[in-house]
């Protein structure tokens, strides 16, 4: 039940920015036990004086392609998985659409269960068939 906030400069293109919503899902369905159906994903564009970054700071040089991916949880994960998703982000963002590594930030906060609604004013999370549902549909 992953949210992912992507932030980035304006001026991509709708196919580059479908490649990198499609690559940050497909990275997370892969190492971090996420459904293929469960994609809540929001883009948010910037000028250049809204996206402030520092050039170097414990990774770089960044260029004006720098991507900020926050992603908000609900079950914790493990080091091991996080680890995993951290690489395999680079990796295929790196494919498509073409993001060099240095550019990719990602920050994963973590939520508990009564945290979520996912709509009709309650939180499905706390109910302990909430997964059934989940996979089956709305019911």
């Amino acid at each position: 039940m992953p949210f992912v906030r992507i932030s980035l400069r304006k001026g991509k293109s709708p196919d580059y920015l479908t490649a990198l919503a499609d690559s940050i899902q497909h990275a997370l369905v892969e190492t971090f036990d996420v459904p293929e159906n469960d994609r809540f994903q929001t883009i948010h564009q910037h000028d250049e004086n809204e996206l402030i970054f520092d050039r170097t700071y414990l990774s770089g040089p960044r260029s004006a392609d720098f991507v900020y991916i926050s992603i908000t949880i609900g079950r914790p994960r493990t080091a091991e998985m996080k680890a995993a998703l951290y690489r395999r982000l680079a990796e295929l963002l790196a494919q498509s659409p073409g993001l060099r590594p240095e550019d990719v930030m990602i920050v994963i906060s973590t939520s508990a269960p009564e945290d979520w609604s996912f709509g009709d004013g309650i939180a499905q999370m706390t109910d302990p068939d909430w997964r059934l549902r989940a996979v089956g549909g709305r019911q």
